[in-house]
């Protein structure tokens, strides 16, 4: 990682982590705690009221996504849901109810405090399908082919490797999983400087990506049936937007180079996206125990 990248990071770290402490602070008046400033274009208010009713007070006032990716990711029951930037754990905590005591919804976080409040709320809601991770979206602690939907909410801007996030969600899903995020997207007509002039970073404005570089990116992580759609505008030419894509049941790249969808126990052998066909073993652990003699 860059410096420059690295400064942005910890930046983003430190404002979602003093967003955590100011919801947990506040936690002590009577009506609850206060909500964390933002914009009206962001927050809980995005959500239907039967659905902020079912949540604890601190789930709703730590939401600072800008839209409701748990209303357009069509979850079932027994589904595995992946929640990528899970914050204050809204999103897990509606997931975990959709997908059912036989479905499980996890939530991954980089930040401490955020994810001691989640933590909070997910005992407060008597969540028992619910799982939060330490770690970053560009590289998810879980096995490969081993989650049905991820879901993310205003998060994928913040981020400085937009590519490897994208080819992270592509890694976890199962092969026909498939993506229900709400983000931050720019119009095509916007250069990035322009993106800068409205609004900052942290404020998931500047780090947005274009329609077009959005589907150029799920595109090249190996994504299909690509739509992404704007649900309203957050700033002049800067639109939160649903994305949905697919992870193909057949790896077409894997075809390609090898002429069949698996060989040696792995997907798409020797390419930068091969997968061990079992999720609980490693690309090498797979080939050994095949006898593949591929490095």
């Amino acid at each position: 990682m860059t410096e420059p990248s690295a400064d942005l990071r910890e930046t983003v770290r430190r404002r979602y982590a003093a967003a955590a402490v100011q919801v947990t602070e506040g936690g002590t008046a009577c009506c609850g705690p206060d909500a964390v400033e933002i914009d009206d274009n962001f927050g809980s208010t995005l959500y239907a009221a039967d659905e902020r009713d079912t949540l604890p007070a601190e789930a709703l006032a730590a939401s600072l996504g800008c839209g409701n990716p748990t209303a357009v990711a069509d979850l079932h029951e027994g589904e595995r849901v992946l929640d990528l930037g899970s914050g204050g754990g809204i999103d897990v905590l509606l997931s975990a109810r959709r997908v059912g005591l036989t479905g499980k919804a996890y939530g991954l976080d980089m930040t401490e405090e955020m994810l001691a409040l989640a933590l909070e709320n997910q005992q407060k809601a008597g969540a028992t399908n619910v799982e939060f991770l330490k770690g970053a979206i560009e590289a998810i602690p879980l096995p490969a082919n081993t989650i049905d939907v991820v879901i993310s909410n205003c998060v994928i801007n913040l981020s400085t490797d937009k590519p490897a996030v994208f080819a992270e969600m592509f890694r976890v899903l199962k092969p026909g999983g498939r993506i229900g995020i709400s983000d931050v997207v720019a119009d095509d007509t916007l250069t990035p400087e322009q993106r800068a002039e409205r609004g900052d970073y942290v404020g998931c404005i500047a780090g947005a990506l274009s329609f077009a570089e959005y589907r150029q990116g799920l595109e090249a992580a190996g994504f299909t049936t690509i739509e992404l759609s704007p649900t309203h505008a957050v700033a002049d030419g800067m639109h939160s937007a649903i994305v949905r894509a697919t992870k193909p049941t057949i790896n077409n790249r894997a075809e390609a180079s090898t002429g069949s969808d698996s060989c040696c126990g792995v997907t798409a052998c020797c390419t930068p996206t091969e997968q061990a066909d079992d999720p609980n073993k490693t690309v090498a652990e797979a080939k050994n125990a095949s006898g593949c003699n591929c490095s």
